[in-house]
């Protein structure tokens, strides 16, 4: 068998890239593909081998995003230097915690870490360092950052991509899958040390380090006021409290299938038939099947449910229906296109905001969401602009910005590299 190509022995940059005509097709892993460890006694075994192995771990994982409910991992992909590759079972695996504790120490590389930490921390397994690959590529100004992209211009390795949409649920997983998924850590390590040594060429180890470790400890993200408002389609065809109530009854009552049924709710109901039903109001059973979205195979096998969500909201009082404009959660801001008609200051500050960030971001060679998150640059928009609607004048020197920005959340980097830009643009 011929063996497996390796990569090249100068690590291409995001200046000068690997050419495409160098780039060679990766198919398979180079040490064989793994067995999945799916028992207690095999995920031991593969626990003992991480231990024994030396240096950081490649860490992956596989969701079924769009067949089940949840977010939870399938599949978790390990390897480190004097270990190989290791696929562990996490349905049928046992008790994470020996390997947890395994890997607690160790330098985890991720690519696109915020995909995959939650479903990982809900087996116990957390990083104590993170080393993110595509958010270093990031960084240093890649225009591509997918994965197999990054690979291929470092590394001049072509991976295959033919199941990232698969459902991981799947038992038992294709060999074919399984190969993918290994592939997926197989290179993780020499691109982390390529795209270290470039970040350090460029003057931007400080930044990454400060980003992965805000990325590592993150609190998770609070839940979403009203999140049947978010319903694809919906924001520009469901207009009035009744039709929003309509969609908001049928939305949860949707939710509560698909928990039960662990499946995705849009495979429970289609996101066009909560907005067809909102629009249209059916006021009889009849009228609801008679609509095309609910005459699917799928929409049929609970419409008495879907029928009695619509009657509820057909059959609320006035003061029940929700209100034509989302309310805002605890802190939040009013959506910026509305800060022209009613926050001008606050409209004005954000565009020269928006305007000094994107400037410096250029200089910096990086994405301006890097520089300084859009919340961030809101926030500090609205909090000059309501200085300004209240007479007074703020103090918009660099000194106070930074501080400003810090209590934002802003890591040192990003308040070095930008309060100067917005102290100049705000004066």
């Amino acid at each position: 068998m011929t063996p497996a190509p390796r990569p090249v022995s100068v690590p291409g940059t995001t200046a000068h890239p690997v050419l495409e005509e160098e780039v060679v097709d990766y198919t398979r892993p180079r040490d064989g593909l793994p067995e999945v460890s799916d028992t207690p006694a095999a995920l031991a075994a593969a626990t003992a081998a991480l231990v024994s192995g030396t240096g950081p771990v490649a860490v992956d994982a596989e969701r079924a995003s769009g067949f089940r409910y949840g977010q939870d991992a399938y599949l978790v992909q390990l390897r480190r230097a004097g270990a190989g590759t290791v696929l562990v079972d996490p349905v049928s695996c046992g008790q994470t915690h020996e390997l947890a504790a395994a890997l607690d120490g160790p330098e985890w590389i991720l690519h696109a870490a915020d995909q995959d930490l939650p479903c990982l921390a809900d087996l116990g397994l957390r990083p104590a360092r993170l080393f993110d690959t595509e958010l270093a590529a990031r960084l240093l100004g890649r225009e591509h950052v997918g994965l197999g992209a990054v690979v291929e211009e470092t590394l001049g390795l072509r991976l295959a991509k033919d199941h990232a949409a698969a459902d991981w649920s799947t038992r038992p997983l294709p060999r074919t899958w399984l190969i993918y998924a290994a592939l997926d850590v197989e290179h993780l390590i020499d691109l982390r040390d390529a795209l270290a040594a470039e970040l350090e060429a460029a003057g931007k180890a400080e930044w990454a380090a400060q980003e992965f470790e805000y990325e590592r400890t993150r609190p998770p993200r609070p839940a979403k006021v009203d999140p049947w408002r978010k319903t694809p389609r919906a924001g520009r065809a469901v207009r009035s409290p009744r039709s929003l109530a309509v969609l908001r009854e049928l939305w949860t009552a949707r939710e509560d299938v698909a928990r039960e049924l662990d499946r995705t709710p849009s495979k429970v109901l289609s996101h066009q038939a909560l907005v067809a039903a909102a629009v249209a109001r059916p006021t009889s059973r009849r009228k609801m099947q008679a609509l095309r979205e609910f005459s699917s195979r799928q929409a049929r096998q609970h419409q008495e449910l879907w029928w009695q969500a619509i009657d509820r909201a057909l059959q609320m009082d006035e003061s029940e229906l929700p209100a034509v404009h989302a309310p805002l959660g605890e802190g939040e801001l009013p959506q910026p296109r509305s800060w022209a008609r009613r926050h001008a200051e606050a409209a004005t500050a954000l565009e020269e905001v928006r305007s000094a960030v994107r400037e410096r971001a250029e200089v910096l060679r990086l994405p301006q969401e890097l520089l300084l998150s859009p919340e961030v640059q809101r926030r500090l928009a609205w909090q000059i602009g309501e200085q300004e609607a209240d007479g007074g004048v703020p103090d918009v020197s660099v000194r106070a910005l930074s501080e400003i920005l810090a209590g934002l959340g802003a890591r040192p980097w990003q308040v070095e590299q930008s309060a100067q830009a917005l102290s100049d643009a705000l004066a």
